[in-house]
């Protein structure tokens, strides 16, 4: 039970959920992370809590026999509620163009669209929104009336939460955009979500076993028969792709097993600091979790029950401004759970190795120019993949001051992106407006004076290019 004094500061944040509807179930989860929070509950991991894995099943090796029931019984599920506010978005991340007139929306329904057709079975597509996302998404996907043809909402909502003000402890309020004082609860909140629609019953009521679920931004991230027969298989009930870390990724979560034995994730707030060494080290700690997931929904059903409708998944505090585009206003918490760390809760959960292509997302305008560009090729079947002629894509670093805002991205790329086929780096310092039918061959560093410049049509970058 808790204490007296919690729950007087827990209170005014369940009146304001429940003011805007939110769910019993929904305010007892996070009032378990505010609770957490409040108390300063760091959820640590040390070495003496953990082993390394040191192998899993690696994916290149399955063989993709999925039986046709398999297929059959299968959902995919995106996570559709970010707005992508790390470029200056406020709708749906999924609407960015990826190619001219072809959003991600698009291309999640270009893929479903081509699973059903050769799979013949009806492969239902169910997007996790956030109250931010949900009507544009909704608008956007009306020119595919062929996807909701199953039976089954096309989406279902997450669930919002209070952001928490650091100086005062209280919910946030803001009058100018009250919509901006809530936040979703992050990934985490998917398995609560699908409960607490009744979506979750729906689909197990209509037959449906196994969920395939990934980052409506991960465009790596394609319904694989392998891995689903592998899932069937194996008969386990949770199943995390995981890739090989690389310099890049010390920083990241990694995977573990606890001394309990069962497989978990450790991010790095969960690390000691006297252990970063350790964390950082790939060869210790070899994979991270892709954010590509399979579960049967019947297990999740029981873990849902067992747990009283909320998984206790651990705290993630993150700190924003309240208005992400004005960094004069108050400043916040965001409690949030991911659903990887569901991996430990589930009694059989397995990890399978996936090559680093399952794992493409787009995070911010350095990611979105490459796959624009020519390095990459869109498929019939609405895949985004590597050109043929290339093994890794390019490394691009574009100047943040100037294109970090999709706004100011698209304007210093009027004529489309520059050639990057045969470019392994670009880098670009200053205010440069690239002209069209650009090319960029080798590692490429752009320069540019104080002022705005323009790159030429159809100049080619070599080495130390001056604008």
């Amino acid at each position: 039970m808790s204490h007296p004094r919690f729950d007087s500061r827990a209170a005014p944040f369940e009146a304001a959920m429940r003011r805007v509807g939110m769910p019993d179930t929904a305010i007892a989860a996070f009032r378990l992370h505010l609770e957490r929070y409040l108390e300063g509950e760091t959820g640590m991991l040390g070495r003496s809590d953990i082993e390394p894995v040191s192998r899993v099943p690696d994916a290149d090796q399955l063989l993709g026999r999925t039986a046709a029931d398999s297929m059959r019984a299968t959902v995919v599920i995106k996570l559709n509620g970010g707005l992508g506010t790390s470029m200056g978005l406020e709708r749906a991340k999924s609407l960015i163009e990826v190619r001219p007139g072809v959003t991600f929306l698009d291309l999640l329904a270009r893929q479903v669209l081509a699973l059903r057709r050769r799979s013949q079975r009806p492969i239902p597509l169910l997007l996790m929104n956030s109250f931010r996302t949900d009507a544009d998404t909704t608008e956007a996907l009306a020119k595919y009336p062929e996807l909701g043809k199953t039976g089954l909402p096309l989406g279902f909502l997450q669930h919002r939460v209070p952001k928490v003000l650091i100086d005062e402890n209280a919910p946030a309020e803001w009058p100018a955009d009250p919509e901006l004082a809530w936040c979703p609860p992050g990934h985490g909140d998917l398995y609560t979500a699908l409960a607490t629609s009744g979506v979750l019953q729906r689909l197990l009521d209509a037959g449906y076993e196994i969920a395939f679920v990934s980052n409506s931004d991960n465009l790596g991230a394609v319904l694989d028969p392998a891995l689903l027969d592998f899932m069937t298989r194996s008969e386990a009930d949770f199943m995390m792709e995981v890739a090989d870390r690389t310099p890049a990724d010390r920083k990241g979560g990694h995977l573990c097993r606890l001394s309990s034995g069962r497989l978990a994730l450790r991010e790095s707030a969960q690390c000691p600091p006297d252990e970063v060494g350790e964390f950082q080290d790939i060869h210790r700690h070899r994979y991270f979790n892709t954010n590509n997931i399979w579960f049967r929904l019947s297990a999740l059903h029981d873990l849902l029950e067992r747990y009283g409708g909320a998984l206790p998944l651990h705290t993630i505090v993150n700190q924003k401004r309240l208005d992400p585009r004005d960094p004069s206003s108050p400043r916040v918490v965001q409690l949030e759970t991911a659903m990887g760390a569901a991996i430990s809760l589930f009694d059989r959960a397995v990890a399978a190795r996936v090559p680093r292509s399952r794992f493409s997302p787009v995070k911010n305008t350095n990611d979105l120019l490459g796959v624009r560009s020519d390095a990459f090729e869109l498929t019939a079947d609405g895949q985004v993949v590597l050109a043929p002629q290339r093994e890794t894509p390019p490394t691009i670093d574009l100047d943040s001051r100037f294109y970090r805002l999709i706004e100011d991205f698209e304007a210093r790329f009027p004529a489309g992106p520059p050639s990057l086929i045969r470019c392994t780096d670009l880098k670009v310092r200053g205010d440069v407006t690239f002209g069209a039918a650009v090319a960029a061959e080798g590692e490429v560093t752009v320069v540019g004076p104080d002022g705005p410049t323009r790159i030429p049509d159809g100049a080619v970058l070599r080495s130390e290019h001056r604008a």
